[in-house]
């Protein structure tokens, strides 16, 4: 079977940290196709507190670090969201790449925008401690709740229901990327995979990698695509002990700081 090609794959709201975090079904999805340009949509992280990360958390942070190695070819470029505020000095350092607050490219003599979506949610720009308390709120329910997070995911969907507004967000972005004079404009945040049009401006947003349900985006000569994740890369790792993770993640990093990379 062929491996599929695109320009660009788009991926967010990650939330490495948190027990939900799908990251090694997004490695595994990612490895999956190739593409010459990654965008990390914002939300990688749950928050900044790394002694949160699990071994498949570092795992995927290698997997970035390796495929930001210009020998790959492939540009990876990271947009900064409202978990992961305050990153782009870490990031450019422990993973080799580049962060921004918003990316703009060209392709296909279209000019594309891609911005996590937080900026058009005032309660989220409003409220930073209530956004704060109720994210570790979550974390702390995340480690009481069931192994099938049943509670957590519930709680997941109303927040995006009744506190994210997709609707609003989508018509921020439109207006922003109408402003910059972009025919597309891409976005994360709500965790609500969606697609819009509005006159001369569609609106895309990546969903998000805490739900069954999982994302991504990818843009090609096929046009712009949702793609759902394949249910069979389950990424729990129920018996997993903290020895283990500090382990892998000795053995990645190489000097202080950097990752160690390995060979495929």
């Amino acid at each position: 079977m062929k491996t599929p090609c695109f320009d660009t794959v788009i991926i967010s709201d990650l939330h490495l940290g948190s027990e939900v975090s799908r990251a090694r079904a997004a490695m595994e999805a990612l490895r999956r196709v190739c593409f010459r340009r990654l965008i990390l949509l914002g939300d990688i992280f749950c928050d900044l507190n790394f002694r949160r990360l699990k071994k498949e958390h570092w795992q995927f942070l290698s997997y970035i670090r390796k495929l930001s190695n210009p020998k790959r070819n492939v540009e990876v470029v990271w947009v900064e969201g409202n978990h992961d505020h305050g990153l782009s000095e870490i990031m450019s350092h422990l993973v080799g790449v580049r962060v921004y607050q918003e990316y703009e490219w060209e392709y296909g003599g279209a000019r594309h925008l891609a911005i996590h979506g937080h900026q058009f949610d005032r309660l989220a720009l409003s409220s930073s401690l209530a956004s704060e308390l109720f994210t570790s709120f979550y974390l702390l329910l995340q480690k009481l709740d069931s192994r099938n997070q049943r509670l957590v995911r519930l709680i997941d969907r109303l927040d995006t229901a009744w506190l994210r507004n997709s609707n609003k967000v989508a018509r921020g972005a439109i207006a922003h990327a109408r402003d910059r004079g972009a025919q597309r404009v891409f976005c994360g945040h709500t965790h609500e995979a969606m697609h819009l049009r509005d006159d001369d401006v569609e609106y895309w947003n990546t969903g998000c990698w805490t739900r069954p349900e999982a994302t991504l985006i990818s843009v090609g000569g096929e046009g712009v695509q949702i793609h759902a994740c394949d249910e069979r890369f389950d990424d729990c790792y129920p018996g997993e002990e903290r020895g283990e993770v500090i382990a892998e993640a000795a053995e990645l990093v190489g000097a202080p700081g950097l990752w160690r990379d390995a060979g495929d």
